[in-house]
Order: structure tokens, then sequence, then C-alpha cells
């Protein structure tokens, strides 16, 4: 009676750019004794191990730094649009990246304070590299905090709560809580 012995070898690498490639190979082979499992599962192993390490270096295309992005795109979307747009924005000079409720604070903020436009895209090339059309929304959201930091605008902090133990209530059965 032959028997049925079914060996599969995989491994995954990650590459640069958050990405990664994998390689598996699967072989099905007929034993004729119980006896032999152990020695063919060792070859196979060895045989489908080297097989895969040998593939697996030649790595093929691996996207380089921002690839898939133009400087419109949401930084959240991994670089991909729908319909040529961008987290709701048309696609022109105009687009920022980040939200449209993140774009209009931040130019509310502006306004409001009446802060140079220039110096608020020099502290947000400061704290990320990008101008502010360029941020994504944590930066965003980032930059959004730092203006409300230094220019005001947060709400006051609540009241620290009295430090004494709330009154115990008495229930009809005579028990606390």
């Amino acid at each position: 009676m032959a028997l049925k012995l079914i060996a599969n070898y995989s491994k995954r690498l990650g590459l640069p750019g958050y990405s990664s490639h994998q390689f598996s190979v699967c072989v099905e082979t007929e034993i004729s004794s119980i006896d032999d499992v152990a020695g063919e599962s060792s070859r196979l192993y060895q045989s489908l191990q080297q097989s895969v390490d040998d593939e697996i270096q030649h790595t093929g295309f691996v996207p380089e730094e921002g690839y898939g992005r133009t400087g419109k795109t949401n930084g959240s979307t991994n670089g991909h649009t729908a319909n040529g747009h961008s987290n709701g924005h048309a696609a022109n000079g105009d687009a920022w990246a980040c939200s449209e409720k993140q774009q209009e604070l931040i130019l509310k903020l502006v306004d409001e304070h009446s802060l140079d436009k220039g110096q608020v895209d020099d502290t947000s090339r400061e704290m990320f590299g990008v101008g502010v059309r360029e941020l994504n929304k944590l930066q965003a959201s980032g930059l959004i905090d730092r203006i409300l930091d230094e220019h005001g605008g947060r709400k006051p902090t609540a009241r620290p709560r009295s430090r004494t133990a709330p009154p115990r209530r008495q229930y009809a059965n005579g028990g606390a809580r």
C-alpha cells in the first residue's frame, strides 16, 4: 500500500517601503512504508528549503520611498486615489493632503490669530519636512496642536475634582455603596 506524503515550505521577507514578498513550494510524493516518513520528510524539508531560499533572493521590483504618491495624495491612502481625487479634494494645485476639516481649521486659526501663512508653512516644514498643503492627517493634527498651544484657542481645563469621597448611599435593605 502506497502512502502519500505532502510537504510545503514557505518564506516571507519584509522589504523597504512596507513591502514584502513571499515564495512557497509544495510537493506531494508517495512512500512505500510508514518507516520511510522520517527520512523522506527530512529530505523533502531540506530540498524545499533550499529551493525557496535560492528563489526568494531574486526580489524583483521593490518600490522606492514614496512610490505611488504624487504630491497631492492623502498620506492615509497609501498613495491610492479614487477617480483621480484624493480625499475629496480636486486634483489641482490647491489640493491639501489632510482632511477638509483639518484644512478648514488650520485656515480658521491662521485667520483668527492673524498668523502669517509663511510662518505657519515654515513651522510645518520645521516639524515635518513638508509644507502645510502636503501634511497628512496625523501631521496636520500635530500642526493644529502646536498652533493652539502657541496661540491659544484651547478650552480651559476642567476644574480638578474634589478629593473628598462621595457620600455613601444607604439602601432600604441596609446595604451601603
